[in-house]
Order: C-alpha cells, then structure tokens, then sequence
C-alpha cells in the first residue's frame, strides 16, 4: 500500500471523488504492467459461471440485504481494520445476505484483491466487486478473481462508456449495477446493459447522506431492471419502508463493520426486518 492511504483525503482541490479516479487510472495502470490480460483469463476463476444477482435478490430465503465488507471509508477513515474477510461474509451469508459487497479500493477503502478471493472462496452467493470501475481491465479482474457483479458509478463515467462497460461485462456472464446519485445521472445513463440501478443516498462530492433521495427516484427507475438503495440504512423500519417503495435490494456496510462484531449486528438487524 502506498503512502497515500494514510494521509487524510481531503487536502487540496478537487472533490474526494476526482481524487480517487485520478488515483485510480496510476493503479490501473501499474496493475496491466504487472498482470497481462492472458494471466486475468488463465486465472481460476475465469471460467466460472456467476451467480445470477436477480435469482438472489428476489430469492424467498434472502433478505435483499447486499452486505458489504469495508474496512475503511474517506468520510469516516478507520472503520474496522481487524476484520477478516472470509468470517465476516460466511457470517453475513448465514444471516440471509443475498449478495456480498466486498472493497477492492486500497488507497481510499483499505480493500485488497485477497479479500474478495476469500470471500469467493467463503461463499455460494453472488460477490460485488466494488471499486470505480473506469477500465475494461477492471472488469477482467472481477471476474478473474470470482466477483459475479460489477458496479458503474455514473457521476464518473459517460453514457458511453456505461453501455461499453456494461456489454463488456454482460458478455463475460457479470451481472451489472449502475450507481446514481439524482434525476440527471438516471435520465443519461440507463442503457439496456445493466440488470440494477441502484441510488446512493451518499453524495459522493462531500459525503453526506440523505434517505430521501431514494424515495425521490424509485419510480423513476424503470421496473425492469432491480432496485437497490445504497448507503445511509442503519435502521430495520428503513428497510421496510423502502420495500414498500418498490426498491428490491438494500446495500449495507458501514452499519454492520462499524461493530466489534459485524456477523452478529447482522442477524439482530435481520431479526428486525
């Protein structure tokens, strides 16, 4: 890991979000300078065929809860650096997970390669590689390393490169979720390549949280593909009350790691639903 993660994000211009793409394209970069396309597709992985992201999420046995793994974040810094990715999610899964969300991000979320592996190897659902996906390369390496869906943040990408990303990933089996943040993002972005759109009530220019945009968009969303809130659910009544709205899928992280015990603060906020 190199220094960057130990400074505050913060400093200097440009939004945190600009940070981590500019970031990002110096890790792509370094990472197709030491693993070639061939070595991503003679990976054992590669071949697998992924879990079907819909099968899960509207599965009767599930929750709808995509739970995720994250060991750090740019708003909140340190979140839980002790955590093992393999116990976490086989936790998670025991409790009605029907997908796992699992950071790969290192600089900025203090994710690594070898905590989606494990969770891969942990786990019989589907696996989230979430990262900023501005790269076909990226989506090469998900699916090396076992992941069933990837995200596409569209407040980073054009309507363009979404329905490039999304045909490249739908052509390798992937499942894909594009990621909102308002109307606008919406309106532009929907393409056919896509099986979830999902509305972060995190802003990701300063990180702030809002519920309500999720009520605000849901029907705008159209019905066939799936139906995610993301970020800002620490409550079981919040869950509820989103169902009842129409969304299918609820991404949580922050409230589950943020614990000594993620497993555990699961299954009693199950337990609530």
């Amino acid at each position: 890991m190199n220094d960057s993660a130990e400074k505050p994000p913060l400093g200097g211009g440009g939004s945190i979000l600009d940070k981590i793409v500019l970031r990002k394209k110096e890790e792509v970069a370094a990472a197709k300078a030491l693993v070639s396309v061939q070595d991503l597709e003679n990976s054992v992985h590669f071949n697998r065929t992924p879990y079907s992201f819909k099968e899960f999420l509207l599965a009767e046995d599930r929750t709808g809860i995509i739970a995720e793994f994250k060991r750090r974040s740019p708003s909140k810094g340190l979140i839980n650096g002790i955590a093992d990715a393999a116990e976490v999610t086989q936790a998670y899964n025991a409790a009605g997970a029907s997908a796992l969300s699992v950071l790969t991000d290192v600089d900025f979320f203090g994710g690594k390669t070898d905590d989606i592996l494990a969770a891969r190897a942990a786990n019989n659902i589907p696996i989230l590689r979430k990262d900023f996906m501005i790269d076909e390369y990226q989506i090469l390496e998900a699916k090396a390393w076992g992941a069933d869906i990837i995200l596409l943040i569209a407040s980073i990408l054009t309507p363009q490169q979404i329905n490039d990303f999304g045909k490249f990933a739908k052509n390798l089996g992937l499942n894909v979720l594009l990621e909102v943040h308002n109307l606008e993002e919406l309106e532009r972005s929907i393409c056919p390549n896509l099986d979830a759109i999902g509305v972060n009530n995190r802003n990701l220019g300063n990180f702030t949280v809002d519920i309500q945009t999720s009520f605000d968009l849901v029907n705008k969303i159209p019905n066939e593909f799936l139906k995610i809130s993301e970020s800002a659910i620490s409550n079981p009544q919040t869950i509820r009350e989103l169902k009842t709205a129409g969304f299918n899928g609820f991404l949580i992280g922050e409230n589950f790691m943020k614990t000594d015990n993620p497993g555990v603060a699961i299954k009693e906020f199950v337990g609530q639903i």
